[in-house]
């Protein structure tokens, strides 16, 4: 018999190991726990959706084709942005006071329970009831919406489109920390008088590189606004057809410049 395992060195040894290896395995137990908790305890960040819609004389939208088209574009907006408690949607007008124009404030209120130890029925139960009553939000949300693209201005604020007073809109949103995604129901033709300002009815751009260096021009005045990175989406109100006399793609390139030098933004057009 091999005497040399009993000597006390081995079994202290052996003791130290021992209790090494169940410190080992405790932290682990207890870091993949404390994981466990910091990924159920930190939900997705809300969704703010900024919706601006043109209320200025040079968008029709008592037209069938701008109406269904922006109809369509709405719903979707609902549908896809509208999903969880918190998630918040806020309507503006484009016109001449764009950022002290807001119309409409909604923030999602239904909330799914906690599906924590729920066995797969309950599961199914919970997530039945949240739809329901969020599908049931959303359809409100909706006709409110729906109400405001219809609603007319008729006063003088609609003879002059201040798209650059969105921004300061967009930087505030940006500061909640959520997702912030913003669509413009808008021609998108600045038109704000004053000799430092863009006036896209009287002097549009006749070319890319000239849009290019407006806006790299203006960047230097709006920079101030932190926009951060938001999506922006531009749903024109222009059916395929149009000519670019009426839909400049100018126009568009300016805007795609000036939010990718002011945040790195790209713009995708509808």
């Amino acid at each position: 018999m091999n005497h040399q395992t009993h000597h006390p060195f081995f079994s202290k040894f052996g003791a130290q190991a021992s209790r090494l290896l169940l410190a080992v395995l405790f932290l682990t137990i207890v870091s993949c726990g404390s994981e466990k908790e910091a990924t159920r305890a930190v939900p997705d960040a809300p969704v703010y959706t900024i919706v601006f819609l043109d209320k200025t004389q040079s968008v029709h939208v008592d037209k069938q084709y701008v109406n269904q088209k922006y109809r369509q574009a709405l719903t979707d907006i609902v549908e896809n942005n509208m999903k969880n408690k918190g998630d918040k949607l806020e309507v503006y007008f484009i016109h001449e006071n764009t950022s002290k124009a807001r119309a409409l404030s909604l923030t999602v209120r239904s909330e799914r329970d906690d599906l924590e130890g729920a066995n797969a029925t309950d599961r199914e139960g919970i997530e039945t009831a949240f739809q329901l009553a969020l599908q049931k939000e959303k359809s409100i949300y909706l006709r409110q919406l729906l109400a405001k693209l219809n609603q007319q201005n008729t006063g003088s604020s609609n003879l002059s489109t201040d798209i650059w007073a969105s921004l300061p809109v967009i930087a505030k949103a940006g500061e909640s920390g959520s997702q912030v995604k913003v669509y413009y129901f808008s021609d998108m033709v600045e038109s704000v008088k004053g000799t430092d300002r863009r006036d896209f009815h009287a002097n549009p751009p006749k070319s890319d590189a000239e849009a290019e260096a407006d806006a790299k021009e203006d960047t230097k005045k709006l920079e101030r606004y932190a926009i951060g990175s938001p999506q922006v989406t531009i749903v024109s109100p222009f059916e395929p057809t149009a000519s670019s006399k009426e839909n400049n793609p100018h126009v568009t390139h300016y805007w795609q410049t000036l939010f990718q030098e002011l945040g790195g933004v790209s713009v995708e057009e509808l």
